[in-house]
């Protein structure tokens, strides 16, 4: 229990780490702005309750914000990832459900299941930030393009993050 608290901190630490020092310094023609921070908590196990979730992705989301100096909106756009989660992974879920301590891994799920369960997630994440960052409908389409051209690019480097740095690889 205690390794995979560590294992869970140690994982937290990099993520935001690599968030706030090197992605936040990203920005492509001011549309692109990759947010791989979400993946920590698209990986949290299964059985965790939704209470936690919702507490760990303020933590997270808070913690970004300081160091972006954005306001609360990565908080609030990270609880509400934190609040559609369950019902993602309910409609996702596997005929039998999910077994106790399922690794929510692209080796674990398979490339599909996790680039649809990604793509859904990550869309909801970027799409409330987005919105909540402009706050008016004058800029819909303009908001929508920004919010869509970054999930794509966040899917793409967290799918390829999963391919190089995941530790239960299969063996072939």
């Amino acid at each position: 229990m205690i390794i995979k608290l560590l294992y869970q901190l140690w994982r937290f630490a990099i993520i935001v780490l690599l968030q706030v020092a090197l992605l936040n310094h990203i920005q492509w023609s001011g549309y692109i702005n990759p947010y791989v921070y979400v993946l920590f908590i698209l990986l949290l196990p299964v059985e965790l309750p939704s209470w936690a979730v919702m507490l760990i992705g303020f933590a997270l989301g808070i913690i970004v914000d300081m160091f972006s100096d954005s306001g609360g909106m990565h908080a609030a756009a990270t609880v509400f990832l934190c609040f559609v989660r369950p019902f993602v992974l309910k409609i996702m879920a596997p005929r039998d459900g999910f077994e106790p301590e399922t690794n929510l891994g692209i080796y674990k799920m398979g490339f599909n299941w996790f680039l649809t369960y990604t793509s859904i997630l990550v869309a909801v994440h970027h799409l409330f930030y987005f919105y909540t960052e402009v706050f008016r409908f004058t800029e819909f389409f303009i908001t929508l393009f920004k919010a869509l051209l970054n999930t794509i690019v966040t899917v793409i480097i967290i799918i390829l993050g999963q391919y190089l740095f995941s530790n239960d690889k299969r063996v072939k």
